[in-house]
């Protein structure tokens, strides 16, 4: 069963209640006995559990280890070779 928000327009009351989802919406506040007493929208609450899940199969899975020789491969390349700079084409004076 769903737990639903409510809040009273006129006292300011806010309560959660336990109801089922083909139960009609509560009309009367329970503090104050006013008939302002409202729904609220809110986010649903809810957790993955079992297996079949991405936070259960696949969110800490070990990462593939690089190769030895892909490591060395890459500790061996030549750095690009420094850049000119670039003199003005033409000066006025």
């Amino acid at each position: 069963m769903p737990i639903y928000e409510y809040r009273c327009g006129s006292c300011g009351s806010e309560k959660e209640h336990l109801q089922r989802l083909s139960d009609a919406p509560i009309a009367v506040c329970p503090a104050c006995g006013s008939h302002t007493y409202i729904k609220l929208i809110s986010a649903a609450g809810f957790q993955l559990k079992g297996s079949g899940w991405y936070a259960t199969d696949f969110k800490n899975a070990a990462k593939p280890k690089p190769d030895k020789a892909a490591a060395a491969n890459s500790e061996t390349v030549a750095a690009p070779a420094a850049v000119k700079e670039a003199s003005p084409a033409c000066a006025t004076e």
